[in-house]
């Protein structure tokens, strides 16, 4: 069954943005059995002009029945008047259970409407302070790529919204499409860090001690791997290294370590009919009842269950 899919276009619509959620969603995969249906939308207003007077016709909808997924490449950061038509029907869709992913500058509009009260959400460094000031109800996230809160998701900068859109593919279409979009793209599937690589701050051009550690353990995620072991490896008190690794990486290491030893087991789950058991020790969970545990506290969702959707 396909996922419908509304891009959201408006008359300040940034063009990267608009060509990453295409490029994510719009185009055909034929190699796929079941893939987005996608549709560059407005609500209310048909046209939009962007930079170098490239004009864009698309077609004008009063609500966003039949989709799943609303897109919203971007959105101007000042405060403009939003169309009663448009705040309605992104209200609406929200209420029925509609996922919302915004790009960039897209997450000030959701701002605007109120959507990210109390929700974790992000935007381009530029913006931060501008966007804290302006939605003190929102819980802004510093230094990562993108945020997932319920159904709404926000990425940082332009190209983030890249990873953004593979996280949303990996979820609906498993690890494997993912990885073959993010081919197409010429990108990682998945890159660490956030958003503190990008600020306008001279960064050391030269491999880090956490990326030492995390070499290390990314190459023997099947045995069993202790905080203090990596904290070593890096050649750093435990201590330091918690505080250097949440505040490069946002995460505790312990969190990031469960992270790849589940996207590793569903890389497995996917590609192999291994027993559980089997799936379990490689991907370093020791235990089909521990790879349960927390596959259902990550995905929502069982091993099996998780075989019986993306397995090829």
């Amino acid at each position: 069954m396909s996922h419908h899919v509304a891009i959201l276009v408006h008359p300040q619509i940034a063009m990267f943005e608009l060509g990453c959620a295409i490029e994510l969603f719009g185009l055909p995969r034929p190699e796929m059995k079941s893939w987005y249906l996608a549709e560059a939308i407005a609500i209310g207003r048909p046209n939009a002009t962007v930079h170098c007077g490239v004009s864009l016709t698309v077609n004008s909808k009063s609500d966003l029945d039949g989709y799943q997924t609303l897109v919203i490449p971007s959105w101007p950061t000042e405060q403009t008047q939003i169309d009663k038509l448009l705040r309605t029907a992104v209200l609406e869709f929200i209420e029925k259970g509609g996922r919302v992913i915004s790009f960039c500058s897209g997450a000030f509009l959701l701002g605007e409407l109120g959507c990210l009260d109390g929700r974790e959400a992000t935007t381009h460094w530029r913006y931060a302070q501008v966007f804290k000031g302006r939605f003190h109800k929102a819980n802004y996230v510093e230094n990562v790529l993108y945020t997932r809160s319920g159904q709404i998701g926000c990425s940082a900068g332009s190209a983030s919204a890249l990873d953004l859109g593979l996280a949303i593919i990996r979820e609906d279409f498993g690890s494997r499409a993912a990885s073959s979009v993010a081919k197409r793209l010429v990108i990682s599937g998945h890159r660490r860090g956030g958003q503190s690589q990008f600020v306008e701050t001279p960064l050391p051009l030269r491999e880090s001690s956490l990326d030492i550690s995390i070499e290390w353990a990314q190459g023997r995620l099947d045995q069993a791997i202790s905080i203090n072991e990596l904290a070593g490896k890096a050649n750093m008190s435990r201590r330091n290294f918690d505080r250097s690794f949440r505040k490069q990486f946002g995460i505790s290491p312990h969190e990031w370590l469960v992270t790849q030893r589940i996207h590793l087991a569903r890389t497995l789950l996917e590609e192999s009919s291994e027993k559980l058991e089997t799936v379990a020790e490689k991907s370093g969970f020791s235990s089909a009842g521990n790879l349960r545990h927390h596959f259902n506290k990550t995905l929502g969702l069982s091993p099996r269950q998780y075989r019986d959707n993306f397995c090829h």
